[in-house]
């Protein structure tokens, strides 16, 4: 039987000391089959990307002895197909992934569309980690707080739709973390710079089942699946409200998640999709990719990923997409505009990028944005 994974919910501080044990605990779950990854979409926005992926790299190096690898996604709308699909394919290949600081609205623009959640789900279902802070954690819940939007523009509070990650397992609610900040000294900058009264506020808003999970800085909640429990680690605490009614969830406590779900019956949780799991031969992928259709693009996604590797299985895609060019220049000499067309659109739609000459066609794949 499969098991279920962790979603470990961090409430700030994801790279200071006192958060160290949390990651190390988390981490230990893999022993050597450590497959981690973190993601950028957060922060994809900023200047400084670079940055804080070496930062985070550096942290997870030095500290835990940990190899990440970075997942470089800025955005959806600047990504081709195949940029979409490799991006799904790495994350369904790993079973730690981080993500943490950033803007929670950015950051659900990004990834619903792309339907990360699905992805994401499918590592709790066969015993994965999640590992979510400060903004990305806003994200997890039913609905997510666009924090910027109404902390520093000023827009009258209002909910973005989240990833609803817990809903599947029984708990229907919406995420804050930074519940204890105090930044604002002579404010209230809690509830993640929203403060108790817009919260409140937000919260009424809310259809009657939806309860907030919140939590405090430099504190994580562990929600193990599998034990269907949440324990609390780090600085402080977590809290579950729903109405009027505030549970407190008591640092180094485990409360069993029975005592925090708002409807009596758990939505059944779907299986894996087993071809995602299935590991194709190059020629396989060539096959798939050559009869086009919807399937063609993840196929040459799963091509330029094996030629990227170095390692076994690697391949070189360039025979594939000149065979799809001199398809395009045939057809192009009997006539046949519109086929010519659509390969070329095939190429175009799967990130490689295809230029005309008096010498005939060249082509790259498109780096990313």
């Amino acid at each position: 039987m499969m098991t279920k994974g962790i979603l470990a919910i961090l409430g700030s501080g994801e790279t200071a000391p006192g958060m160290t044990k949390v990651h190390r605990e988390l981490l230990r779950r893999h022993g050597g089959d450590l497959r981690a990854i973190t993601i950028d979409t957060a922060y994809g926005f900023q200047e400084n990307v670079p940055q804080m992926t070496e930062k985070l790299l550096g942290y997870f190096a030095t500290s835990l002895h940990a190899d990440f690898t970075p997942l470089h996604f800025p955005s959806f709308e600047g990504a081709s197909e195949i940029e979409r699909a490799v991006f799904k394919r790495d994350v369904r290949g790993a079973n730690y992934v981080f993500a943490g600081p950033g803007s929670p609205s950015y950051a659900v623009a990004q990834w619903l569309p792309l339907e990360l959640n699905l992805d994401l789900g499918t590592i709790l279902q066969t015993g994965g980690t999640l590992c979510f802070s400060s903004a990305a954690a806003a994200t997890l819940g039913a609905w997510s707080p666009p924090i910027y939007e109404i902390y520093k523009v000023g827009t009258a509070p209002y909910w973005n739709q989240g990833l609803d990650l817990l809903s599947p397992f029984g708990l229907h609610c919406v995420v804050i973390p930074h519940f204890d900040n105090n930044e604002g000294s002579n404010y209230d900058t809690s509830c993640c710079y929203l403060g108790l009264r817009r919260l409140e506020l937000m919260e009424r808003q809310l259809p009657d089942d939806i309860a907030t999970l919140a939590v405090d800085e430099h504190t994580a909640l562990l929600l193990d699946f599998e034990a269907d429990t949440l324990r609390v680690m780090g600085r402080s605490q977590g809290y579950w409200r729903h109405h009027a009614s505030v549970r407190v969830l008591e640092n180094d406590s485990t409360t069993p998640l029975d005592d925090l779900r708002t409807s009596d019956a758990v939505r059944a949780v779907p299986s894996p999709d087993e071809s995602s799991q299935h590991v194709s031969t190059p020629g396989d992928l060539a096959q798939r990719a050559l009869l086009g259709g919807p399937e063609a693009i993840e196929a040459l996604a799963q091509l330029v990923r094996l030629s990227g590797q170095g390692k076994e299985g690697f391949i070189d895609p360039a025979p594939l997409i000149q065979g799809v060019l001199a398809a395009r220049d045939q057809a192009r000499v009997a006539g046949q505009y519109g086929l010519a067309d659509q390969l070329r659109d095939a190429l175009l739609n799967a990130g490689i990028e295809v230029k005309d000459g008096p010498e005939g066609s060249t082509w790259a794949i498109k780096a990313a944005r």
